[in-house]
């Protein structure tokens, strides 16, 4: 199977933008940056809402948390770096990441690994899922019905600020819409 990554972005674009419910299909856009002149060429992707950017998902931004987030786990435990401890480096690297996806600081390549999770989820599974890109894709999905967004409402209190945004979004243009009507 080939890596998102590795796919034209018009075609991964398309297929994501046809997953999104008819009620918010003109306002929610994604778009993916990339930066010619930086080492590894990747840069952002964002999602907007009527023209407004409600979260950027930058490798740069994403990168320099996580060394920090390196630093604050090695001086919490005591470690020193030492360039020969692959497998302690590797390990502490992941917890830095884990630490800095769980503050709702993407890079792009998260962005493009949740999209490959959530194309491939059952939709149930993806409202449930941890990741909070998969969530928010699975909010604005076409396959969420009003009385899931309505049975969802108690339980988005716990949610991240950025997931009940997305929430809110979706159930005031189809949930309340209707209720108005």
């Amino acid at each position: 199977m080939k890596s998102l990554r590795n796919q034209q972005w018009s075609k991964v674009k398309k297929k994501l933008d046809s997953f999104i419910c008819d009620s918010l299909r003109n306002r929610v856009q994604f778009t993916v940056t990339n930066y010619r002149k930086t080492h590894d060429q990747l840069g952002r992707a964002f999602i907007t809402v009527d023209k407004k950017e409600v979260l950027n998902m930058c490798t740069i931004i994403s990168n320099r948390e996580m060394y920090w987030k390196e630093i604050e786990i090695r001086n919490a435990k005591s470690i020193e770096y030492d360039v020969y401890n692959r497998k302690e480096n590797y390990q502490i690297g992941i917890q830095a990441h884990e630490m800095t996806k769980a503050e709702g600081i993407f890079a792009q390549y998260d962005f493009f690994d949740a999209v490959e999770q959530y194309f491939h989820l059952p939709i149930e599974k993806a409202l449930k899922s941890d990741d909070m890109v998969i969530k928010i894709l699975s909010l604005i999905d076409r396959r969420v019905g009003k009385r899931t967004l309505q049975g969802m409402r108690e339980s988005m209190e716990n949610e991240k600020e950025i997931i009940q945004y997305f929430y809110n979004l979706r159930y005031e243009a189809d949930v309340k819409k209707e209720a108005v009507i």
